[in-house]
Order: C-alpha cells, then sequence, then structure tokens
C-alpha cells in the first residue's frame, strides 16, 4: 500500500504552496487515479512523495519511506514525463543500460520490449521514435526492476485513443497481480474509465477521496450533447427559457456546432428546440465516465451476456438518449466476474474489435487478448514484486506475454555494477566511435606531415604532437570522452532520483574513473601504433625506429591521456556541462603550465639526486638497483611542468567535485532528514 501523509511543497517567495497537507493512499490491487486541473499541485505531489522536491510530509511504500528502500528500483516504478536518453542511443541499449545500474539481468530488457511491443524496434535510435513509441519506452523502463508500485505522471498526454487503450490495459494488469498504480490525469472521463479509486484535488489540497463508482456518480455531473448548425442560436433560446423559469442551466459552447447542456434533459431541449424551428441533428444524455452504469463488483455474468456497445451512429459517451443507437455483441464462455471498470472498458472497445473478457486477459491489448492466458504456477517462487504467484504463457502467434515474468531474486550489491552501467553507456552512442576515428585519423595525418619536415623529435612523431597544439591529438580525445562521461549524465538523465536507478555516488565515480582511464589508455595505443605503422609504411623502416627509451616515453604518454581524461570528467561533473570538461583540458597546457613556469622560473638551488638512496635509508628496505633507475624516471616525468599541471589540476577539481556533488548522501543510504535540496538529476 502506498500511503502519502501530509505531503506539503515549500512554497515560493509571496506565493502559497502548491501542495497543502495532502493525504491519501493507494491500495494493492487497483488503479488509483490523482485528478486534478492543471496547476491543481499533481506533479509536484508526486516529486514530494519521491522526495525530489523540498517540502515537509512523508510517503510509506509498502509500511517503508523511500530513504529507507535499499533497492528502489526494486520497488518504484516512476514515470514522470519523457524518458531522457541520448537520441543516438538504440532502444534496446536504453534498456540495458538502465538495467545495468538497477542490476536486472541483460535478458530483462528482451523481456519488457516483448511486452510493451517495441521488439521489432529494438535498433531504432531514440531519437526516431514517436510519442506513443517513446511513452511505452517509458513504460518499460517503468518495470525494468519489477516493481511493486508504480508512479506515472499524466501517462496518456498526447497518446491516441488506442495507445491510451493499450497503456491502460497494461497498468490493470499490473493491478490485478497486486501491485500499487498511482498516475494524474486531468480529465475526470479518464479516471471514471480506467480507475478503480479517484483522488481528487484542487490548489494542493484534497476536495474528495472516492471509489470509481461513487465518482462517476456523484463527481460528475450528468449532461446533454446537442448537435445542431444553428448552435448559437439553441444556446440564446435554452439560457432564455431557464432564466425565464428560473431553473439553473449551463450551456456550454463545443468545437463546431456541438454544445454541452448541463441542468435539463433530452426532452426539454428537444421541445425547445421544437418550438422556435431550430433544426437539430443530435440530442443524448451524457454522463462522466462515457460508458454504461457502473455494474456491482464481482457480480456474476451468465455464460453468452449481450453487452451494449455503442454503434456507428452514436457519439462516445453516448447514453441511452433518443439520439443514440446501439449494437449488442454477444460474449460467449464460462461465467466471469466483472469490476465497475472492467465492465465499462468493455463497452469502450471500438465496433471493429471484439470486446475481451477478464477470463483471458482483463485488459490486454487486442493483439496479446486471445492468447495472453496468467495461470496459476504450482512452483511459483516467493517474490516481493506483484508477481507473487501468477505467470503469464507466451502467445502462440510469437507477440508474448501481457507481462514480463517476475525477478526471481534480488542480486546482492555488486561494486561492479556501475561499472557496467558506464560501459553501457559509452558504448551505446556513435560519438564515443567517431571521436576515436576522429583521433587516429588526425594524429596519423599530422604524423606524416611532421615526418615530411624532418625538424620534429621521435618521441614528437610517435604522439603526433606538433608545438602549435597544446595536447597530441590521443589526449584531446581523451579528455573528450572524459568530459562527455559526466556531460551527458547532465544532458541525457538517464540516472535520475525519479527512476529509483541511482548508484552510490562515489561507486558512479570511481566507476566513471575506471572507464574513463581505460578508454585513455586504449586510445593512446592505438594512436602510437597507428603513428608508428604508418610513418613505416610511408617512409620506411627508418623513419619510425624503436626507441632505446620507449617504456618511459609510454608511461609518460599514458598519464598524459590519463590526466586529460580525468580532467574533463571531473571539470563536467563540476560544471554539468560538456563543454567545461573541454575547456579544462585545454587549460591545463595553455593556462596551468604557463603560470607554473612563470612561479617556478629561475635556477633550482636543490636537487633531487640520490633520492633512491634516502628512500632506501628511512624505510630500512633493500631493493634491487633497477627499482632506482625507474623510480628516478618516475620523478623526472612527475616533476614536467605538464605533469605538475594536471595533478594541481586534478586536485583543485576532485575537491570541488567532492563539495558540489557529495554533499548529500546517497540514495541507497538512509538519512534523517524527509526532505531533499533542488539538486541536479545526476549525482
Amino acid at each position: 500500500m502506498l500511503q502519502a501523509i501530509g505531503l506539503t511543497s515549500t512554497p515560493r517567495r509571496d506565493l502559497t504552496s502548491a501542495v497543502d497537507d495532502l493525504t491519501f493512499e493507494a491500495r494493492p490491487g487497483s488503479v488509483t487515479a490523482l485528478l486534478g486541473a492543471s496547476g491543481a499541485g499533481k506533479t509536484t505531489a508526486l516529486r514530494l512523495m519521491l522526495e525530489l522536491q523540498p517540502g515537509r510530509g512523508i510517503t510509506y511504500f509498502r509500511g517503508r519511506p523511500l530513504h529507507r528502500i535499499a533497492h528502489p528500483a526494486r520497488e518504484i516504478g516512476v514515470l514522470l514525463g519523457d524518458v531522457p536518453g541520448h537520441p543516438g542511443r538504440t532502444v534496446r541499449g536504453q534498456l540495458r543500460m538502465l538495467g545495468a545500474a538497477a542490476g536486472v539481468p541483460v535478458s530483462r530488457a528482451d523481456e519488457l520490449l516483448d511486452v510493451v511491443g517495441l521488439q521489432g524496434l529494438r535498433d531504432e535510435r531514440l531519437g526516431t521514435l514517436s510519442l506513443g513509441m517513446e511513452r511505452r519506452l517509458g513504460l518499460a523502463t517503468a518495470l525494468l526492476g519489477d516493481p511493486h508500485t508504480l508512479l506515472l505522471d499524466a501517462p496518456s498526454g498526447g497518446l491516441s485513443l488506442r495507445e491510451s487503450s493499450w497503456l491502460f490495459g497494461l497498468l490493470s494488469a499490473h493491478a490485478a497481480q497486486g501491485g500499487t498504480v498511482l498516475y494524474t490525469t486531468d480529465d475526470p472521463k479518464e479516471a471514471a474509465r480506467t480507475a478503480d479509486h479517484v483522488v481528487t484535488i484542487d490548489d494542493g489540497r484534497l476536495v474528495a477521496d472516492q471509489d470509481g463508482a461513487a465518482f462517476a456518480r456523484t463527481r460528475l455531473r450528468p449532461r446533454v450533447a446537442v448537435r445542431t448548425p444553428h448552435a448559437a442560436r439553441l444556446a440564446d433560446v435554452l439560457s432564455c427559457e431557464a432564466r425565464a423559469s428560473r431553473r439553473s442551466v449551463e450551456v456550454v459552447a463545443e468545437a463546431g456546432s456541438r454544445l454541452t447542456v448541463f441542468g435539463s434533459t433530452c426532452p426539454e431541449i428537444g421541445e425547445a428546440a421544437f418550438r422556435h424551428g431550430i433544426l437539430v441533428h443530435q440530442l443524448a444524455d451524457e454522463f462522466g465516465d462515457t460508458g454504461p452504469g457502473p455494474v456491482p463488483r464481482l457480480a456474476p455474468v451468465p455464460a453468452a451476456v449481450s453487452v451494449p456497445v455503442p454503434g456507428p451512429g452514436s457519439s462516445p459517451g453516448s447514453g441511452s438518449g433518443p439520439g443514440s443507437s446501439f449494437r449488442t455483441v454477444s460474449v460467449p464462455g464460462p461465467a466471469r466476474a466483472f469490476t465497475p471498470r472492467q465492465a465499462r472498458a468493455e463497452a469502450d472497445t471500438t465496433p471493429t474489435e471484439a470486446v475481451t473478457t477478464p477470463h483471458t486477459a482483463p485488459h490486454a491489448t487486442p493483439q496479446t487478448a486471445p492468447h495472453a492466458t496468467p495461470h496459476v504456477a504450482p512452483d511459483a517462487e516467493t517474490h516481493t514484486g506483484p508477481h507473487t504467484e501468477l505467470r503469464a504463457e507466451p502467445a502462440p502467434d510469437g507477440l508474448g506475454p501481457l507481462l514480463p515474468p517476475p525477478l526471481s531474486a534480488r542480486p546482492a550489491r555488486s561494486p561492479l555494477r556501475p561499472v557496467r552501467y558506464e560501459l553501457r553507456r559509452m558504448l551505446g552512442v556513435p560519438s564515443t566511435y567517431l571521436i576515436v576515428a576522429a583521433v587516429l585519423v588526425a594524429s596519423t595525418v599530422l604524423a606524416v606531415t611532421l615526418a615530411h619536415s624532418g625538424r620534429t623529435s621521435l618521441p614528437g612523431l610517435l604522439s603526433a604532437w606538433p608545438g602549435l597544439l597544446p595536447l597530441p591529438p590521443a589526449a584531446l580525445g581523451a579528455g573528450l570522452l572524459g568530459a562527455l562521461s559526466f556531460g551527458h549524465e547532465f544532458r541525457y538523465p538517464a540516472l535520475a532520483d525519479a527512476r529509483g536507478t541511482v548508484p552510490r555516488r562515489l561507486g558512479l565515480l570511481l566507476a566513471k574513473s575506471v572507464v574513463t582511464a581505460a578508454s585513455a589508455l586504449l586510445l593512446t595505443l592505438l594512436a602510437v601504433v597507428a603513428d608508428f605503422g604508418v610513418l613505416r609504411l610511408v617512409y620506411g623502416a627508418g623513419a619510425a625506429p624503436v626507441p632505446d627509451n620507449w617504456l618511459a616515453l609510454g608511461t609518460g604518454w599514458a598519464g598524459l591521456a590519463v590526466g586529460s581524461a580525468w580532467a574533463g570528467l571531473l571539470a563536467a561533473g563540476v560544471f554539468r556541462a560538456a563543454v567545461a570538461g573541454v575547456a579544462a583540458v585545454i587549460a591545463v597546457p595553455t593556462l596551468v603550465v604557463p603560470l607554473l613556469q612563470v612561479a617556478f622560473s629561475g635556477p633550482s638551488a636543490r636537487s633531487m639526486a640520490g633520492l633512491p638512496g634516502r628512500l632506501r635509508e628511512l624505510t630500512w628496505l633493500q631493493w634491487p638497483g633497477q627499482v632506482d633507475r625507474w623510480l628516478m624516471v618516475a620523478v623526472r616525468l612527475m616533476a614536467q611542468p605538464v605533469a605538475v599541471a594536471l595533478t594541481l589540476s586534478l586536485s583543485v577539481l576532485l575537491g570541488a567535485y567532492l563539495l558540489t556533488g557529495l554533499r548529500r548522501r546517497a540514495r541507497w543510504r538512509p538519512r534523517k532528514d524527509r526532505s531533499m535540496p533542488s539538486c541536479p538529476q545526476v549525482p
């Protein structure tokens, strides 16, 4: 059960709170709608429940507040707005990346793609998806961890009727297997048609808390739909007669030639139109839920039941008035039990589609209704999610089950989880491969050009580092990869508190550091090998001999590349933009190095000669003489201006990142306060 208690947002200066002392609950096994007009505080309430916005109050998810849940993605599935993702990433790559952060198996992504109907689009880029496909992907993201509770903000906004029917069918199936579903909407018709329970708010305060049948009966007024080519004239006539008879009648002009009349009846409107000679094309009673009257819960239905379905001549939502027509659909099958929402959903089925029955799949999509038959598995494992003992058989036509199979067990925390996420994040976008290709091409072209002039030393040829460039291409490419590592997180926040998939911030930083360092080393090795091979191919073996100090040179190049990558990574994490990371990488040789040279200019009065011997005396350890030589090589490398500048810059950036990014405790750790200050989406 979801229990929201005393939710109150922190008001801005001279403004009232968007949510004020809001208390309600959403029960398991039912779909709850949070209804309110635009600006009523629905989205703010969800953000307060998820501790994404400062305020007061607390929300319990099955008896535990959010900060006490060890694996939020396994308890709560969230869809707030669009799914942020790099437009160049594939649909399957996006799910696998988020699955790696949530600690679910790789196969979970394919199962969910099959469930939401995106299996055929698994290799499509996110930037090419339509709104309906994006909403399907968002629902798959929310279901990744097999959560018990689903929180969705206006999930049907902008969707077609068919897409909305599919969406609410899947939500109803989730609730039917014991899950809790809470979604926001501003459409009373949608709430009455799709929700078992409706919580109505206005100006952030609770207005009503009712079940679906009571809401449709008391919160929605009956009305009459009128279509006439003389809409304005008929509206004036009805208003004048209402004033003359002192009756409360409200006439609302809709689009085109449609009128909606509140407080009157079809006979009264028809007689008024007849008296004034006004032509009427349609006259029909309407009710709030746009369907038949509520059916008592668990009411038995005979084996063959006739369900009235609006015919082609009736408007959506027309009742039994004289202007409506119906057709009867006979539903064969054994005796069944309908809930009010299920009966209304069956009556809303389009004329070309068969009426589905709860015996097969209560709210199945048209593709899966005849085949997706959940059954009770006698050896089903105990699971904390909504799928306790129900499992869905795959459809014979390959369309897949209505809901994915449950996750059998919760894996233990693994330090490799952020590493897997970071690898999938880096390797899942085309920009990584374009950067590597650009670095290799630029490096080989520069190496051939510098060798042709003959004025560049061998180390400069192999690293393709002319004096005009602040850094060699490999180091610049490594810095760009490091900057994009955090830059993409802030621009396309795949890891967000709203989705419950945020690893520990320190673990995420370490994972990004390891992956960017490995990519920098690999990029440097590829660039040196490519330069070496191209020089030997173009100018012969004598143009690029193997240097005697190749190990020291390689160590220096590797340190430069790794330092550039980490500088870009930390700067992008501090300033939340990839451009800032690239600027920090370039600023090291162009600004920091000249400043250090000015500060330490002049002859040196001291020398570090004999440092290995003094270290041996200090530690009382004896090591081979070869170690002394390599130790002095490392000291000389660290004494280089670029190395000193990189070390100083990394120290400053790391301190700034710790102050700005790690001020708050991680999501996986309990914290005493119940509010969370405004913060970026990425840790």
